[in-house]
């Protein structure tokens, strides 16, 4: 993408997973990228890989250091470190404070960095993975589910208040995506989102595509738009097909229980 040639990348989260692979992908289209992510070593061995410039650390405030190790500017930036915390109304404040904290104020935080320099030169991108869970909802995960609702309607306010500036952004909505995070989802996780799990590269590509046909909403799962769809257009129906998915995790958490009872026995 002749676009991208020469532009300068940020990509948080980018140790390993979808962040690793958008990094790969950017550099592959002759960009100049940065690799940021709270694990130093991993992002450095991104960075070595693809040659890029490594910028770790939290993704709340990277910009500063970002824009100094690409020479002075960021051209696009990918929001992309997140977290995948479960539960519900239970969960710890702490938990809940986290995932606000890494899934959408990391995002906030980062765009009012960018938003001088962007406005000032009429052009800037943001690239905001936020997941399906942002339109649709994870079963066993309110903070996750809440938090990447509030992503997506940040990267949508994003779009409609500046897009006439020059400023382009788009929402990576994926479902399930075979990463460390996937892994951690447990019976969730197995329900609902490893049947149709893609690879990491799968999410890159389908961003590459969307930035080149300027789409805001980016889903490398197709049918996602179509869950999408019901969701708004039936939604007693809708949720009562994720019920009845509420209902088999539950009964997949008992099985899980008893197994677990007979092997202390």
């Amino acid at each position: 993408m002749e676009a991208l040639r020469g532009a300068r990348v940020v990509v948080t989260g980018a140790g390993g997973g979808i962040g690793s692979a958008l990094a790969r992908a950017f550099a592959a289209e002759g960009a100049r990228v940065a690799v940021n992510d709270l694990d130093a070593e991993a992002a450095r061995k991104v960075a070595d890989e693809i040659g890029a410039a490594v910028v770790p650390g939290d993704a709340s405030s990277v910009v500063p250091a970002a824009r100094t190790a690409l020479g002075g500017g960021i051209d696009v930036f990918c929001a992309n470190a997140g977290v995948g915390t479960g539960g519900g109304p239970e969960a710890d404040d702490a938990d809940w404070e986290l995932a606000w904290d890494v899934n959408v104020m990391a995002h906030v935080r980062a765009a009012r960095a960018l938003l001088p320099e962007w406005l000032e030169r009429g052009e800037g991108r943001f690239v905001s993975t936020v997941s399906a869970a942002g339109l649709l909802t994870m079963i066993g995960a309110a903070p996750y589910s809440v938090t990447k609702h509030g992503a997506l309607a940040f990267a949508e306010w994003l779009s409609l208040t500046y897009r006439h500036r020059g400023i382009h952004v788009h929402a990576v909505c994926p479902q399930g995506v075979r990463t460390a995070m996937l892994d951690s989802t447990g019976p969730a996780g197995d329900l609902v989102l490893a049947p149709t799990a893609i690879e990491p590269e799968d999410v890159a590509r389908a961003v590459l595509d969307g930035i080149a046909a300027e789409r805001f909403l980016i889903l490398p799962h197709p049918e996602v738009a179509e869950y999408a769809a019901a969701r708004a257009a039936e939604p007693e129906r809708w949720l009562g097909g994720m019920n009845k998915l509420q209902r088999a995790y539950e009964d997949r958490l008992a099985e899980r229980t008893v197994r677990q009872e007979e092997e202390r026995a």
